[in-house]
């Protein structure tokens, strides 16, 4: 690992490691002007620690900073691992070219590439792009503010960042060049091996720097700020490789309210284009999904302590009664669930605790402050010994102790080291912590969690880890026949040849039959007595539905007539629908009332086929109540998405309504699941809106599938 690869035949992770531990360093752009970028450049180097060739390169210049300056790279003495380009996007392609001229392993690129379109000429990123491939180098940026390597002491960096930086478990990789210098910023102990602000990724992505980190025995820990993911397979791959080495991955994904592209007609499709294929992607790599950068820290802060949580749920520990209320109200809303504890917990609590204190967890352990150490200390263990507590959190204000070696630095250092369980220091005000107090816990390895609410769910996370390591791998659920999968494939292929947006509703409801999803019977009509005579077969009362061509979603169109009783009735029905949307229409059974779910599959152009469930009828886009999953997805992993609904506690009876079967619906979610698998690759979307939930079984009552294939 000391020896940076040579380019020539080097893999994608030689030349990411040749930049990230380089030993050889040419600043072009240097200058030895104070307060100028390429002074900057050179100081964040050479004041980083770099003890490595450092090479300012500048035709200006005979110095730089006490470094001899060379006119050009091609007149260095030798190649070298990275050229850090502090030039203007006018100069971007001619340093680029000439840095693999004279074979620079790779370059940081801090300049957006963006110039003027040019008739006839690819972009500017293109061409930067192709020249560094076929150099075989990488890249990070553009548009970026360059890396720090905090165990190699090497910087690429154009402003300042702090020095004397100690390493630590924690791996960072952003898009935001401003979150890549905020987390160097912190004032809190947050250790970082390597921080990279990737960019644009106009040719190494965050895929790869991901590998990277894995590849080091240092990282605990990875943090990751993303926009977009532009290489998907390889950052899947990734994701698969940090949960095999067993490397929690903690994610800010931001941009899920921005207009997002038009994926499919479906509901499902319109929903998923929000947010939804990251939200499957981390579910099943169990990433941990933060919504802050007060949240990324105080997750990272947690697992950086390398404790993982048992079995069970959280105790806290506090000296303020309204501040226990506080976390009370506020692991509701976070849903952190507190650990139950055992009869034998509360009398070891009560006979520690001064008179008129409860023995409960959470724990107000606040008297007359006489003995407090010695309460506090059997209190702490008492709830860490409790077969029920998973981690333990003290939660107080972190205000300047009187005596630093009392209090609750004292206490706190004295339990940490006496159990393996979690132990964090939690404080509801991040602006009341004593610094020093807190140098003195990061000292034993005591994470804090600088807030309620990201604190937290910092620890929502940790249990959400343990949960997600714990699933066994999804089953592929039970294939159908060959042939049918064949049959559905080929008439798929037949009907995208053929320019079909979408299979006729009673196609589609067979293909779901066919994979074992349960349908509700129905039959097609043409005309008013074929109507009439199919409505017998089925009996009344039923629905009426339009089979016009182009119709998608029926009800919009006012082609639904339902709880249809009669036989004249039905006549009167089939000639207003005939007339307002044609003579094709479909006869269905009507099914009894229930809980109304959305269930349905979309193709994510960037991560294949998913499943969404939601729920349902009108309320599908309105409540926007949905859970997202990447197949295979087995009835345990449909009933987590189910638990994760809003409207679940419908499904177990309201007002006196039965419950609903609930096993059915997870099964109709995995079989479904398989459909995907099968025939995903030849859809766009399938949508089924609603699937009617009742103590009886679950049916699809109306179902769009939509046709496309990858190519």
């Amino acid at each position: 690992m000391d020896e940076a690869a040579p380019v020539a035949g080097a893999t994608g992770a030689q030349r990411v490691r040749a930049m990230l531990e380089a030993r050889s360093v040419a600043v072009v752009g240097a200058s030895a002007r104070p307060g100028s970028f390429g002074e900057r450049m050179v100081r964040e180097l050479l004041e980083g620690g770099f003890d490595g060739a450092a090479y300012p390169v500048n035709p200006n210049y005979d110095e730089v900073l006490g470094l001899p300056c060379a006119p050009a790279i091609g007149d260095l003495p030798e190649p070298v691992d990275v050229a850090i380009l502090g030039v203007s996007n006018a100069m971007l392609e001619g340093q680029l070219s000439a840095a693999a001229a004279a074979g620079a392993r790779s370059a940081v690129i801090f300049a957006s590439g963006f110039e003027e379109p040019r008739a006839g000429a690819p972009a500017l990123v293109e061409r930067l792009s192709k020249i560094a491939r076929e150099a075989g180098m990488a890249v990070c940026g553009g548009n970026c503010m360059g890396f720090v390597n905090v165990e190699r002491g090497v910087r690429a960096c154009g402003f300042y960042e702090p020095k004397g930086l100690a390493p630590g478990p924690i791996g960072f990789v952003s898009h935001s060049g401003s979150a890549f210098s905020a987390m160097l910023h912190t004032d809190r102990a947050l250790r970082f091996n390597v921080v990279v602000s990737a960019g644009q990724e106009f040719v190494t992505t965050a895929a790869d720097f991901v590998q990277y980190l894995l590849d080091l025995e240092s990282t605990g820990v990875i943090g990751l700020f993303i926009e977009t993911v532009r290489d998907p397979a390889a950052f899947r791959a990734a994701l698969a490789r940090a949960a095999e080495r067993d490397v929690p991955v903690v994610a800010l994904k931001v941009g899920r309210e921005a207009a997002s592209r038009e994926m499919v007609a479906a509901h499902s499709g319109a929903l998923a284009g929000e947010d939804g294929a990251y939200e499957a992607l981390f579910d099943a790599h169990g990433v941990l999904r933060v919504e802050s950068l007060d949240e990324m820290a105080d997750t990272l802060a947690l697992f950086a302590a390398g404790r993982r949580a048992g079995p069970g749920r959280l105790a806290c520990i506090h000296d303020s009664g309204g501040e226990r209320a506080l976390m009370i109200d506020a692991a509701a809303e976070a849903g952190v669930a507190f650990a139950a504890i055992s009869d034998a917990t509360r009398a070891r609590l009560a006979a520690a605790l001064e008179p008129g204190l409860p023995a409960v967890n959470p724990l107000d352990a606040w008297g007359t402050g006489n003995a407090a150490d010695d309460i506090y200390l059997e209190c702490m263990r008492a709830l860490l010994a409790d077969d029920d507590t998973a981690a333990l959190a003290f939660v107080v204000d972190l205000t300047t102790e009187d005596d630093p070696d009392a209090g609750y630095v004292s206490m706190a250092r004295t339990v940490f080291a006496e159990t393996h369980k979690p132990v964090a220091m939690l404080t509801n005000l991040a602006s009341a912590v004593d610094r020093n107090d807190a140098r003195r816990l990061d000292e034993a390895g005591i994470p804090i969690l600088e807030g309620t609410a990201t604190g937290l769910a910092a620890v929502r996370h940790l249990f959400d880890y343990r949960d997600a390591r714990a699933r066994p791998p999804a089953s592929a659920g039970e294939p159908v026949a060959p042939e049918v999968r064949e049959r559905w494939r080929a008439r798929l292929r037949e009907a995208a040849a053929g320019g079909v947006e979408a299979l006729p509703e009673l196609e589609a409801l067979a293909m779901l039959a066919d994979y074992g999803v349960p349908t509700v019977a129905a039959e097609a009509a043409g005309t008013e007595d074929a109507a009439a005579e199919a409505a017998a077969r089925l009996g009344y009362p039923v629905a009426l539905k339009t089979a016009a061509r182009g119709v998608l979603h029926k009800s919009e169109a006012g082609g639904v007539r339902l709880g249809i009783g009669t036989e004249g009735d039905l006549r009167d029905a089939y000639r207003e629908l005939a007339a307002a949307l044609g003579s094709q229409t479909m006869i269905e059974a009507m099914v009894p009332a229930g809980v109304e779910l959305a269930l349905g599959m979309v193709r994510d152009e960037q991560f294949g086929p998913m499943l969404m469930l939601a729920a349902g009828g009108v309320l599908v886009e309105v409540l926007r109540d949905r859970r997202f999953a990447l197949p295979p997805v087995d009835e345990p992993r449909a009933f987590a998405m189910l638990d994760r609904l809003r409207v679940r506690p419908m499904l177990d009876g309201a007002r006196g309504a039965p419950a609903a079967d609930v096993p059915a619906i997870a099964r109709a979610v995995a079989r479904l699941s398989v459909l995907a698998a099968d025939v995903g690759d030849l859809l766009r979307a399938v949508d089924v809106n609603p699937l009617i939930a009742g103590p009886g079984g679950c049916v699809a009552v109306d179902a769009l599938v939509i046709v496309g294939t990858d190519a």
